[in-house]
């Protein structure tokens, strides 16, 4: 519900009588809240304002705000907790429990799919369908989400465990939690999940014993829900972690910077907040999205951009507030940020060829990092080391939608072999005498061919000489010069931005040479723009001289080596 901004009608300070009905409904709503714990939740003196707002959808919410923090919401009169009520009263709500990789789903507007769910061994609480559900991460009991429940529990486990399980109102990191007008984007408290006894056979008191089928160390988990706020299609992941093994996950231990950097905290956070900020704008933001709130930059963008394992916190960087940051990188040039309404700061331009940090890995450190990272977290196959366990990471990188369920190991080849397919391939140029120039995607060969026009007559184009770095006026000039012929440049189709080289007749034999280097003595004293290519073992393929669309491949006025890496931004 508030995955994207609202419009806030009115904020007023709450009445006295308006405060002490809303301790009656608190009571009514929530019977397992204790009398001292009302007073404490609806504080009789302390500031308590009643914000009146529109969601992204047009839903009329009003909202109770106490101490700068979200408290209560309230929608066709229904009253919700928020997360922050829930952080002191965890136990107000039967609580669901989920991996920590789905709370960015739920942040962006997806409902939490059945298979998602992780199953202790006492089972899961026993609600019914409408119930007000919490839901709260491995390892740690705090919610983080607030959902109704699409179906009984009963119907859960009959389901096994499949279909939409929760539709979700209100996540940790939603624009109620923060926006600048409410929350004051503090993380869950650490709360240890509670002691997980099977259930007794002779009692169900609160819980509902899982099916044995449903049972087990091996777990897949889906999340399925189609993406409200953004449109987007399904989004799955699946896993085989234990809840023990879970709970020893670094990810879910603690949101806690490295502790084997020698840095300071602040300048972890710092290096944290740029790293998320460009990989923000390098992946998510796009032109069509200015301007753009400063507040959904960081809510919607830079959260889900942050390290599993990490968390973000701009407070405890040297920055202190996010408006600082984003002077600071206004001063770099990077963005432009303006004032577009009173006290609403607007990112309204993004310098998209800032040149900005980043890296590129060659197949064997994929394959280094992809090995480490595998035995580093035991996924080899005991009884068969040349099986590879996925893990939730691994499954949501690499497998298929329709393998989700099916697949729950890979031999090392074809774990291997799918990792580099998944990547973006880039390649390098290195020009004598410079430094090497790296770019996204496959190199295109400079293409000849030889076409037929009219009167019979037959031409030579030449395409894609910018991608080595040659002018194709230059070296138009040098083959009007060399073949002695007529030459023309003109734009090529298809080609944004591309232009290609026309001559005269049937040049490829003398096109071959020059870009070869066969000649090299005479080619470099007629144009030094043209390097010697004597160490390229491809050659180009003769076109034969036939008349019509033969072509013949060149690989390299400079030397082009490709990659297939990740471009870091």
């Amino acid at each position: 519900m508030f995955a994207k901004a609202f419009r806030v009608k009115s904020n007023t300070a709450i009445k006295g009588s308006d405060r002490r009905k809303l301790r009656a409904d608190v009571t009514t709503a929530f019977p397992t809240l204790g009398r001292d714990q009302v007073p404490a939740l609806v504080p009789g003196k302390e500031e308590l304002n009643v914000v009146k707002l529109y969601a992204h959808r047009g839903d009329a919410v009003t909202v109770y705000v106490c101490g700068g923090n979200p408290i209560l919401f309230e929608l066709e009169k229904n009253l919700y907790p928020t997360v922050y009520t829930l952080w002191s009263y965890p136990d107000l709500l039967p609580t669901f429990t989920t991996w920590p990789l789905v709370l960015e789903k739920l942040v962006g507007g997806a409902d939490l799919m059945l298979p998602g769910l992780v199953v202790p061994p006492a089972g899961l609480p026993q609600v019914q369908k409408g119930d007000l559900c919490a839901i709260a991460l491995v390892g740690n009991r705090a919610p983080v989400a607030i959902g109704v429940a699409a179906m009984s529990t009963a119907e859960m486990l009959t389901s096994s465990l499949k279909g939409r399980g929760f539709s979700m109102l209100h996540t940790y990191r939603d624009h109620l939690c923060f926006s600048r007008r409410s929350g004051d984007k503090s993380s869950p408290p650490s709360l240890a999940p509670l002691a997980l006894d099977p259930p007794d056979l002779n009692e169900e008191k609160g819980s509902v014993q899982a099916d044995p089928a449903l049972q087990g160390d091996v777990r897949c988990l889906t999340l399925e829900g189609e993406d409200k706020a953004n449109g987007e299609g399904r989004q799955q992941m699946c896993g085989e972690k234990s809840l023990s093994e879970a709970s020893e996950d670094p990810s879910v231990r603690g949101l806690n910077p490295d502790p084997t950097d020698s840095r300071s905290l602040k300048e972890q956070m710092d290096e944290l907040l740029q790293r998320c900020f460009l990989h923000a704008l390098k992946c998510q933001v796009k032109k069509a999205d200015l301007p753009l709130l400063t507040s959904t930059l960081l809510g919607s963008h830079m959260f889900s951009c942050c390290p599993e394992g990490r968390q973000l916190d701009v407070k405890k960087s040297s920055y202190k507030k996010l408006s600082k940051f984003l002077q600071q990188m206004q001063q770099e040039q990077i963005i432009q940020v303006e004032e577009l309404s009173r006290g609403v700061e607007s990112i309204v331009a993004v310098d998209w060829k800032h040149p900005r940090k980043g890296s590129v890995l060659e197949g064997a450190e994929v394959r280094t990092i992809i090995i480490n990272y595998a035995k580093k977290n035991d996924l080899v196959d005991a009884d068969n080391k040349n099986l590879v366990k996925l893990d939730p990471i691994l499954c949501d990188c690499i497998l298929e939608k329709n393998e989700q369920h099916t697949v729950l190991k890979l031999p090392w080849d074809s774990l291997l072999t799918r990792c580099l397919e998944r990547l973006q391939p880039a390649y390098q140029v290195t020009f004598p005498g410079q430094e090497p120039v790296m770019k996204k995607g496959k190199i295109c060969p400079i293409d000849i061919t030889l076409a037929q026009r009219a009167s019979n007559k037959k031409v030579t184009v030449v395409r894609n000489l910018e991608a080595y770095g040659l002018d194709p006026y230059a070296v138009a000039a040098v083959l009007q010069q060399r073949c002695q012929a007529s030459t023309a440049v003109s734009p090529a189709p298809g080609a944004k931005d591309g232009l290609q080289v026309q001559i005269q007749g049937n040049q490829v034999r003398h096109l071959s040479r020059l870009l070869l280097g066969a000649s090299q003595q005479q080619a470099s004293s007629r144009c030094a723009l043209l390097p010697s290519l004597s160490e390229n073992k491809k050659a180009l393929r003769s076109a034969g001289g036939r008349p019509t669309s033969s072509r013949s491949t060149g690989h390299g006025l400079a030397r082009a080596s490709e990659h297939k890496g990740l471009q870091v931004g």
